[in-house]
């Protein structure tokens, strides 16, 4: 089992989750269902991803309680009007089938195809999402609401213009790529941080540094990715479709000790292969 770690709103939230970006809507029924067997507690999912339906059967066929799971799902990025925020809301709900949800999250505080580009401000679009996000909150919709891939600017946005305060902020951050000011300046608001791709989408596999430390601790080069990440404090979410990964990626103890993290937090590791033009790994 993990750890539970309690958000700035009092609401727990267990520390590492089942990640389910790219996985299929009909595939992803099955790899639920094998998460909750195996005792994972925490399902993230997006409206971007296109299988919040699966997701929702996947937790309905598991025969486990509803409040025994911690179930986040993220307004697609493009929702930057007040009207579109909170009908995508309601959308998220009953395609997961599911009377409220512990998180949800904006996406991204730009639309994928105006990912990070300086010409353009979307610090009221934010806010309208916001704002429907906190009066979800109000209604009994949604327990907890954050925010994913928002520097300190618009966190900061939020924080001045917004009623309630982010929980969490989802970010990309993984050995050789560790954003500690944005980590750092979360903390010291009191939000909680949230690892997504922590093993750099599959590109830290082909590290030889990564993979002799591994073997150094006598664990999986995916293990050494989740525990740096839970060291610093993180929850993390890697994404796993197979039952031997999402066992592996939950079964293991260990410490990585101070001198090793140092070394790893060293590393710079920008690479992505052939998800390099993805927009969360491009770079910017």
């Amino acid at each position: 089992m993990t750890d539970i770690k309690t958000l700035n709103d009092s609401h727990k939230i267990p520390t590492l989750g089942l990640g389910t970006w790219m996985i299929d809507n009909d595939k992803v029924v099955q790899v639920v269902k094998d998460a909750i067997e195996l005792g994972y507690r925490h399902i993230d999912t997006a409206q971007a991803y296109g299988n919040e339906k699966g997701v929702g059967k996947g937790i309905k066929e598991s025969g486990i309680a509803r409040e025994s799971l911690f179930v986040t799902t993220k307004i697609a990025a493009e929702h930057k009007d007040y009207e579109s925020a909170a009908k995508s809301i309601d959308q998220s709900l009953e395609d997961l089938g599911l009377e409220y949800l512990d998180l949800m999250i904006i996406h991204s505080p730009q639309p994928w195809n105006e990912w990070r580009e300086t010409d353009k401000n979307f610090d009221q679009g934010n806010l309208e999402a916001w704002k429907a996000l906190e009066d979800a909150q109000k209604a009994g919709k949604v327990k907890s609401i954050g925010v994913s891939n928002f520097f300190e600017k618009d966190l900061d946005n939020i924080l001045k213009n917004g009623h309630v305060k982010p929980a969490v902020n989802q970010i990309l951050a993984h050995i050789g790529n560790t954003p500690f000011d944005l980590i750092d300046y979360c903390q010291s608001k009191d939000i909680q941080v949230e690892a997504y791709s922590p093993i750099a989408h599959g590109q830290a596999l082909k590290s030889d540094g990564i993979q002799k430390m591994a073997e150094k601790y006598g664990f999986s080069v995916a293990q050494l990715c989740i525990q740096y990440l839970l060291q610093l404090d993180l929850i993390v979410l890697p994404k796993a479709s197979s039952k031997e990964h999402l066992n592996s990626n939950l079964e293991f103890d260990f410490v990585i000790s101070d001198e090793d993290m140092s070394t790893l937090k060293s590393l710079v590791f920008e690479d992505y292969g052939e998800f390099s033009n993805l927009p969360v790994f491009s770079g910017k």
